[in-house]
């Protein structure tokens, strides 16, 4: 028995609820499905599948072997992509982590463009606001918008910036009167981005002078695009990124506030930043997915 062919043959089988339907994912026979994973079973003396005719699950042993299989196999495709994954056409899966309306506004739309122009890369991205652990939760890389403090086993690399306005529906202002200067800011209900804790402050600057306003609301969000929508709907002020509502201000739903003053979270500059772990600094795909990213951002 070829125990890694038997390990490939029992995970596809349980992926896809029976031998027929693995044997064709896999391309071979069905016997040869069936007589692999029978070894198997023979030789760790337990029963790895509950069969009946037209459906296959895992027994309670073969969901914890097939758990660790996987882990295996998936090991195995790592080793083999920190070796190839050297060359100058990028190979295998790249785990990415971006902020939600990032990946879904700036990201996702010329994705198809980077798998076209390389056949071979695979591309897991997720969608996740919160700051991710790259190896305990196994991210080959990780866009954050924002400063961001890393470990010393970690690569930041900036690769763009981007501002954020404050913007307000032309309804609100209307019944609410439109601000003229940072001050004016705290008597607005503005809509803020929730980080996670008590992050309130927005800081204003015009070049020589500097405000740090802690800005009052009954909104708080994780998700940006839901205070999008709501200071869309007249809800109050939002401090929102460019890339977010520019197209919302140019159509004239919105209306860019204090367009003379730097504003930002807190002391969070806007930056666009890669990060990735050392040992795949010389990897093709990084390297790849790295360039795609800031051509995009550099067309924005």
């Amino acid at each position: 028995m070829d125990k890694l062919q038997a390990l490939s043959m029992f995970v596809e089988t349980v992926r896809c609820g029976g031998y027929s339907a693995a044997a064709r994912k896999l391309g071979v026979a069905t016997s040869s499905v069936t007589r692999q994973v029978a070894a198997l079973e023979a030789e760790l003396g337990a029963a790895l599948l509950n069969r009946t005719t037209r459906h296959s699950s895992p027994t309670l042993a073969g969901q914890a072997y097939y758990d660790k299989a996987v882990e295996i196999l998936d090991a195995l495709v790592e080793a083999d992509g920190l070796v190839s994954d050297r060359g100058s056409e990028a190979k295998g899966r790249l785990r990415v982590s971006v902020p939600v309306e990032f990946g879904r506004r700036v990201i996702a739309p010329h994705l198809g463009r980077l798998l076209a122009q390389h056949p071979e890369l695979e591309v897991s991205l997720s969608l996740n606001d919160q700051l991710v652990d790259l190896p305990k939760q196994q991210i080959d890389l990780s866009v954050r918008l924002g400063a961001t403090l890393v470990s010393d086993d970690i690569i930041s690399r900036r690769i763009g910036q981007f501002d954020r306005w404050l913007v307000a529906s032309p309804g609100y202002l209307e019944r609410a009167g439109t601000p003229r200067h940072p001050l004016e800011l705290m008597e607005h209900p503005c809509l803020r981005f929730d980080y996670g804790g008590p992050h309130s402050t927005w800081t204003c600057s015009d070049g020589q002078e500097t405000w740090a306003l802690n800005v009052q609301g009954r909104l708080q969000s994780n998700n940006a695009d839901v205070l999008r929508e709501t200071v869309l709907a007249g809800g109050g002020i939002a401090l929102l990124s460019d890339w977010l509502v520019a197209q919302d201000v140019r159509s004239g739903r919105l209306r860019r506030l204090l367009p003379d003053y730097q504003v930002y979270p807190g002391s969070t500059v806007g930056s666009i930043n890669a990060l990735y772990p050392p040992s795949l600094r010389e990897s093709s795909r990084i390297r790849v997915f790295v360039a795609f990213l800031e051509e995009v951002l550099a067309a924005q």
